[in-house]
């Protein structure tokens, strides 16, 4: 209930994967910000549990991160038990108001109880801003190879890198971004991690930072880099004037990654807040505000473009798969309901559907989703613009804002030839693509006045074959 936004102090430790957010307990709109905290032990069921972090004299509790100091380097364990330590802005808001430029700056706070209780470091803040009113989001990780602590910081229009070995003091290394990717904004929540090139035993560095406005549908997005990084100084290969987008959709934001996930699993797990905020504070929900996107796994992949980030569902959804109906191969020309054959709503649904074009295709072809009220949801591919693309002008409920449903999303195809794949996770109120294999996300919300019912599958302009298709009810996270 209430308010939330930004995924916050992603850590796994003891069994359990803790997920922060940016929380307001007092009402369904953004106010002083606290850190709210819920705990899975497999990534699907969540529970929630009291407030981590209040807001206190250095201010509101902005975003941030959490790590486990494995070594004590903090000299904040005890009896051998190595704390848990939050870095987070500290967001004072009557300097704000006052005019000051300095009033972001970064704090630490430790737990040595597996999360439960926090204690607010008495030397706070440990980093102070240099007069730069954005000077936020502080993203840390142990970097093995100089054996330090990275500080990955969001800086008005850049990416500021500091160092530390205890956590508690921190210098300036360098800076990245002034003259890359996406400027249409603002540039908050980033992130810095290594990834195994595939195919080979080369690591390449990915910058995640996510910028609003800009995005590439109208709002708040999160763009990417692929380079390298040394300790000090990340260098980028992409080419100049390129920026990658992680997900098109208008409603994947401020999304980070799990540190210390265990080297037995190795993967490289993200979670985003599932609004823009062209509209976040105004859609039409009661009770509550916002949700957060479903767990996915980046991992890059070489593409006729260059090394691309791909986002894939975590294997532990499968969990989830209830009934399933299975849709035959054949030839679609037009439109198949398959709403009385699924036998399960489509409002809490995954389909899985792999479709073939002819060449030289200009078919259009995808998923609908409808209700008796005739709003209905588009999930699909135009192979004449060669876009995936997701239509929610006439989902449902619109009349909260001018921008959410004015036009319909689009997103480039990053890899070629005449297979199309459509991955897709349903929920009453958003919808996730993960398209050729989560070559291109796009993730939305949509509010229909009542659960959609009908499905259909259609390929216009053109016939298509559908080669193989199944669909899944899903089964409730809280039942």
């Amino acid at each position: 209930s209430k308010w939330m936004n930004d995924p916050n102090g992603m850590v796994y430790y003891d069994g359990e994967y803790h997920l922060f957010y940016q929380y307001y307990p007092d009402s369904t709109v953004w106010g002083p910000m606290h850190w709210g905290h819920a705990v899975s032990k497999n990534l699907l069921q969540w529970e929630h549990l009291p407030i981590a972090l209040f807001p206190d004299d250095n201010g509101w509790i902005f975003s941030g991160s959490a790590v486990v100091d494995w070594n004590n380097t903090s000299g904040l364990g005890k009896n051998g038990k190595p704390p848990l330590v939050a870095i987070f802005t500290s967001h004072n808001s009557t300097g704000e108001k006052a005019g000051r430029n300095d009033f972001q700056t970064q704090s630490i706070a430790y737990s040595l109880d597996n999360g439960r209780k926090w204690t607010k470091y008495a030397g706070n803040p440990v980093l102070k801003s240099p007069g730069i009113r954005d000077f936020r989001d502080p993203k840390v990780s142990w970097h093995e190879a100089s054996q330090q602590w990275i500080m990955t910081l969001a800086v008005q229009d850049h990416i500021s890198f500091y160092a530390s070995p205890d956590l508690k003091t921190w210098s300036h290394q360098s800076d990245f971004g002034k003259e890359s990717g996406a400027h249409g904004g603002v540039w908050e929540c980033p992130d810095l991690f290594p990834l195994q090139v595939p195919g080979s035993k080369e690591t390449k560095w990915v910058l995640l930072v996510s910028i609003n406005p800009g995005g590439p549908n109208g709002g708040s997005a999160t763009q990417y880099f692929v380079g390298n990084f040394d300790g000090k100084t990340f260098k980028n290969d992409n080419t100049a004037g390129t920026t990658l987008w992680m997900d098109y959709g208008r409603d994947n934001y401020a999304g980070v990654t799990w540190s210390d996930i265990p080297k037995a699993d190795g993967r490289r797990l993200l979670m985003g807040w599932m609004s823009n905020w062209q509209y976040a504070t105004t859609v039409p929900t009661e009770k509550w505000r916002s949700a957060n996107t479903i767990p996915r796994e980046l991992t890059l992949k070489n593409t006729p473009a260059g090394l691309r980030l791909m986002s894939s569902p975590v294997e532990e959804l499968e969990k989830l798969r209830g009934k399933s109906s299975k849709i035959d191969a054949q030839k679609i020309e037009g439109v198949v309901d398959l709403s009385a054959t699924l036998g399960f709503p489509a409002a809490q649904m995954e389909a899985v559907l792999e479709f073939e074009l002819p060449n030289d295709s200009s078919a259009d072809l995808g998923i609908e989703v409808s209700n008796s009220k005739g709003e209905r949801y588009r999930v699909g591919y135009n192979a004449a613009t060669k876009q995936f693309y997701s239509d929610r002008t006439q989902a449902g409920k619109t009349a909260f804002s001018t921008v959410f449903a004015e036009k319909i999303h689009v997103a480039p195809r990053l890899v070629n030839g005449n297979i199309v794949r459509l991955h897709v996770y349903f929920d009453r109120a958003s919808a996730e693509l993960f398209g050729d294999d989560g070559a291109t996300v796009m993730t939305d919300i949509l509010f229909p006045n009542e659960d959609y019912t009908q499905v259909k599958i259609y390929a216009e302009n053109g016939s298509v074959q559908l080669k193989s298709g199944v669909f899944y009810a899903v089964k409730s996270i809280w039942e």
